[in-house]
């Protein structure tokens, strides 16, 4: 017999802050968190401006020293995120039955710095002088092993890698397998800390990123006439889902239940969205079928829009389609107005927020929405949070490589 799944436990790290509660505030209020590169030296790069976990930080307060040199960035915004997500669960660790319990979690390029460092090393001192913690500290699935390790959590454990959709596809895949009643608990969400020299330059190779470097708190514009690419941005979202009886025996605090996930691939490009929005619009739809609702059901999307010209208005011929006569009424937002793209790490931090909007009744603003896109004519929450009973949340994921991913919340 298949379980209920729900949310038991939430953490985060992004560009507004460490914690749930800290983002929600910055997040309803419409701050951005972008502004200029820090974390390397930019000035020869088209684009300077990044969402950079950086300014508050402080990674020694929440990680032994020891334990945090042994760590790229990408895992210690993980191992911090989960800690929120533990704790927030009230789950006891280890668990009496630690094959019970897994860990799954997305990274769309892993530890990217510690690769580069390796590589400068090999060029300048030769392979001799290579840190024997190197492929520790990259290495995607490293994540989920060691926050197995810090818990005890000897179930089904690994890393998930699908680019923009990584987030996503972890919470989506731990949710069947709690739903199929392989495990008790999963603890599962995406993690990434790509802004670095060879990210940056990769994604202006492209032409992917916004060069708004002047305004660093503006160039993030979903779904506005004057976008022009997105803004990187690292952190991580965790959260801890749960079969709702063992929730219930335990007497945990619920958050929201996962009732519907969906996953696709628009098999048409390596980069470009499929210019219908097939793939975007069967991923929804799966996840509404899941959930035995009609589409009119839902009160908020959180849509994956990037702030590029193809994904917002792909997507919004998606919704259209989805959504039907209904379209009109639904409030959309993309919250990557305020944190920038987290890649990786976007759709678990996403569908902590779209959580939020069931638990507070508050759609989140897309900021810097001042010229609506002709294609774009949906209800995006221009500029300022609303007030709103939301039974139903959709958050979207989709990747490069066509992958999409959509998760489906119920108000408990």
């Amino acid at each position: 017999m298949q379980q209920r799944v729900v949310v038991t436990g939430m953490g985060m790290v992004t560009c507004l802050g460490t914690g749930v509660a800290t983002n929600w505030e910055a997040l309803s209020a419409g701050r951005s968190g972008i502004g200029p590169i820090s974390l390397f030296d930019a000035s020869d790069c088209y684009t300077r401006i990044a969402g950079e976990v950086a300014p508050h930080f402080d990674s020694a307060r929440h990680i032994p020293v020891k334990e945090y040199r042994r760590l790229d960035r990408f895992q210690q915004f993980a191992l911090v995120a989960a800690g929120e997500a533990i704790d927030d669960s009230g789950i006891s660790c280890p668990p009496e039955n630690p094959y019970r319990f897994g860990v799954i979690v997305g990274s769309g390029m892993g530890g990217l710095a510690t690769i580069e460092k390796g590589v400068e090393v090999i060029r300048t001192k030769g392979p001799s002088r290579i840190s024997p913690l190197m492929i520790i500290m990259s290495v995607i699935n490293l994540s989920p092993g060691m926050l197995a390790i810090k818990y005890g959590f000897r179930g089904p454990n690994f890393g998930l890698v699908n680019a923009c959709a990584s987030g996503a596809s972890a919470i989506g895949e731990a949710y069947r397998l709690v739903r199929e009643g392989c495990v008790d608990v999963v603890l599962a969400g995406g993690t990434e800390a790509v802004i670095t020299s060879l990210s940056v330059g990769g994604f202006n190779a492209l032409r992917a990123l916004s060069t708004r470097n002047d305004e660093p708190q503006r160039a993030s514009r979903p779904f506005d006439a004057e976008r022009d690419g997105f803004v990187l941005a690292e952190g991580s979202g965790m959260l801890v889902l749960e079969a709702r009886e063992h929730a219930r025996a335990r007497d945990a605090s619920i958050h929201a239940e996962i009732v519907g996930y969906g996953a696709t691939d628009d098999a048409f490009h390596f980069v470009m969205p499929d210019p219908q929005g097939d793939g975007a619009y069967w991923a929804m739809k799966q996840a509404v079928e899941e959930a035995s609702i009609e589409p009119s059901r839902i009160d908020y999307i959180n849509a994956h829009g990037t702030s590029t010209d193809l994904n917002d208005k792909i997507e919004t011929l998606a919704i259209k389609r989805l959504m039907g006569p209904t379209a009109n009424k639904v409030a959309i937002s993309s919250t990557k107005s305020m944190t920038g793209h987290m890649i990786g790490a976007a759709g678990a931090v996403e569908a902590i927020y779209s959580i939020m909007s069931i638990k507070t009744g508050v759609i989140p603003p897309t900021i810097n929405l001042d010229f609506p896109s002709p294609e774009c004519d949906l209800d995006y929450t221009p500029n300022k949070a609303v007030s709103r009973t939301v039974d139903y949340a959709i958050s979207n994921s989709f990747a490069f490589g066509g992958q999409n991913a959509s998760l489906l919340f119920k108000r408990v």
